[in-house]
């Protein structure tokens, strides 16, 4: 597979993990959805807020897909794909916000937010992909 093949393989799963990640983690899944829109405790305009970020992060998924099957330079699909991660852990800078609410008992792995560590690692992957295209 050549480093191209590689970086847009990599580029294609983080498109598809920001496709669907919020909507599977928010509404689909019952462990999680549960602290997000199935959440009793949210008002109605928080959840608009959830919703909001659901479907943003389908689109920018589905723009970077269509990105990545044009001429278009790679780091361009990225950027985009960079833009809901960057804006969850940007969400953090924001006083009295937290990563999860506190009737949950959330587990932290690497002694993150499970959501914080998949941020860091989406990130992690896209850069790894734009280093890739950049030394070729």
């Amino acid at each position: 597979m050549t480093t191209l093949a590689v970086a847009r393989v990599l580029t294609i799963f983080v498109a598809l993990v920001t496709m669907f990640g919020a909507l599977l983690a928010d509404f689909v899944i019952p462990a999680t959805a549960i602290q997000h829109m199935r959440n009793d405790a949210w008002p109605p305009h928080a959840k608009f807020h959830d919703a909001q970020y659901i479907v943003m992060s389908i689109l920018l998924g589905a723009v970077a897909l269509t990105l990545l099957v044009t001429p278009c330079p790679m780091w361009v699909a990225c950027a985009i794909l960079a833009t809901p991660w960057l804006g969850l852990l940007g969400a953090l800078l924001f006083p009295r916000t937290a990563v999860h609410d506190p009737e949950f008992d959330n587990p932290t792995i690497l002694g993150m937010h499970p959501q914080v560590l998949l941020g860091v690692i989406m990130l992690a992957v896209l850069l790894a992909a734009v280093l890739l295209v950049v030394r070729t």
